[in-house]
């Protein structure tokens, strides 16, 4: 159970409700029906039910979650990768249910998403996976890069590659704490992946 009472179309108020229409309307929806967006309480999955109860910060939030998934030159592999390694530092449990799919569609190894799970990568990984895979973790561990981590990373990704790198481990950061400080459900029949750990 959220922590958040799920706000449905009847509930919202008029800037409620454009945050609404960005979220299942935008880039995010193209191939995807309305009932993909929600719960069956009928609130908004993800963090978006979140962001609907502060709709001024939701909307900026949402754009700038587009702009990472849509509009970057990040390799939607390398992209997913780094997601879910942000995802799995937290124990974000819907995060990490919605970009393993997601991640595997984008090419990423079913052994790669299990070892990042654990929060590593195979011995067999290749480099441009082992250098996003790096500068994650050490971001969100270390609060720093290393500077051969960061030459990597640029060699890689080049200036403005990196820059976005970096602008979205700091977004999947802000969406696996909205997750988990509010105890964002998942969707009915599906566990949270990461329950075992909290409870061990």
């Amino acid at each position: 159970m959220g922590r958040l009472a799920p706000l449905t179309l009847v509930d919202l108020d008029p800037e409620q409700r454009a945050l609404f229409d960005a979220i299942t309307t935008g880039k995010r929806a193209i191939g995807r029906l309305l009932e993909s967006f929600l719960l069956d309480d009928g609130g908004l999955r993800g963090p978006f039910n979140a962001w609907l109860h502060a709709p001024n910060i939701g909307q900026t939030a949402q754009r700038l979650g587009e702009a990472i998934r849509y509009e970057t030159n990040l390799p939607p592999k390398l992209r997913e990768l780094a997601i879910l390694t942000v995802a799995a530092h937290w124990r974000a449990d819907y995060e990490w249910w919605a970009h393993s799919r997601i991640g595997h569609d984008a090419g990423l190894a079913e052994e790669t998403i299990t070892a990042v799970k654990r929060g590593k990568l195979p011995d067999d990984a290749d480099a441009d996976e082992l250098t996003v895979h790096r500068s994650v973790r050490e971001l969100i561990e270390e609060k720093q890069l290393t500077d051969e981590t960061h030459r990597q990373a640029t060699m890689l990704l080049g200036d403005p590659g990196a820059v976005e790198l970096v602008t979205l481990v700091g977004y999947y950061t802000m969406v696996s704490m909205i997750l988990n400080a509010f105890r964002v459900p998942m969707p009915k029949g599906e566990s949270p992946p990461f329950s075992a750990a909290r409870e061990a």
